[in-house]
């Protein structure tokens, strides 16, 4: 299978247009965003693709039991149901791969990074009925099913191992070697759990300079969101430089000092510089 590459630019700019519009929706559906995440990074999904990956949602939540009974039910059934039945879930290989943070592909091929598996659980979950959301751990992404106070967790890259009291500790752990602290529990923003797909695709992008059209078009997505770091504006103005956009570059590097001048004006000057050496390029 070819690598996934975006699609032509009128498409783009139509996948974009629509991002924002979902992304700034009252409620903003999280599986109609990573879908269009992945048709902005594969010029292979169609409409039509976008439609079957939306019904493989509905058919698998399909196949749930009716209202099984309280969160550890409903946390058991899905293991079952995804993890068990559908063989669902993730290995060290998959973070080596860009449609492992694709929702379309992690629907193909039952393999992806924790947080798309767990927007599969979560989507699955929801459309069955049941009180699901994310959790956003520090390195890890894994999904919760009911109140603070009965909460149960489970890993989707492990297949939807359910997660004992000492686990999210030792995941917590081995990821930043600090201690689990209560707030991490919280459920997660669906457009923080975007923002955290878009932060991996821009990762795997970076470790790998000759496909710096991902970097740009997962840039670009992120500052759609009504939401996002600052710095973003700086990481376009280095991506459209490396892409030897030597102008466009500047000027996103020229408005990001602009921006950050009045907290740290040495900073902004140090973004200047590059602004002038980028344009200095096109001598």
């Amino acid at each position: 299978m070819r690598p996934p590459y975006p699609p032509p630019p009128e498409r783009s700019a139509e996948l974009r247009r629509r991002f924002a519009e979902e992304a700034r929706s009252e409620r903003p559906d999280l599986s109609t965003l990573c879908l269009l995440v992945g048709a902005a990074a594969d010029g292979e999904l169609d409409e039509a693709g976008l439609d079957a990956a939306q019904m493989e949602l509905d058919r698998l939540a399909g196949r749930m039991p009716f209202r099984p009974g309280g969160p550890m039910a409903w946390a058991t059934a899905l293991h079952h149901l995804l993890g068990a039945q559908d063989g669902f879930r993730g290995s060290p290989a998959d973070y080596q791969r860009l449609e492992s943070s694709l929702l379309h592909e992690v629907l193909r091929r039952r393999r992806g990074l924790p947080i798309l598996l767990s927007v599969v659980w979560m989507e699955v979950a929801r459309r069955a009925g049941a009180p699901v959301y994310g959790v956003a751990l520090p390195g890890h992404f894994v999904v919760g099913f009911g109140p603070e106070e009965a909460q149960v967790l489970v890993d989707p890259f492990d297949g939807g191992r359910l997660l004992g009291a000492g686990d999210a500790e030792l995941l917590v752990a081995g990821a930043t070697g600090a201690a689990l602290d209560p707030s991490m529990l919280t459920p997660a923003d669906p457009l923080d759990v975007v923002l955290r797909i878009l932060n991996n695709i821009r990762a795997w992008a970076a470790a790998r300079p000759e496909r710096s059209d991902v970097s740009l078009w997962a840039v670009d997505l992120s500052l759609l969101l009504p939401s996002h770091p600052a710095r973003l504006r700086y990481e376009r103005g280095q991506v459209l430089v490396q892409r030897g956009d030597f102008v466009e570059g500047a000027v996103e590097l020229e408005a990001y000092a602009d921006a950050v001048a009045a907290v740290d004006e040495s900073a902004a000057e140090r973004v200047r510089g590059q602004a002038r050496a980028a344009r200095a390029l096109l001598n």
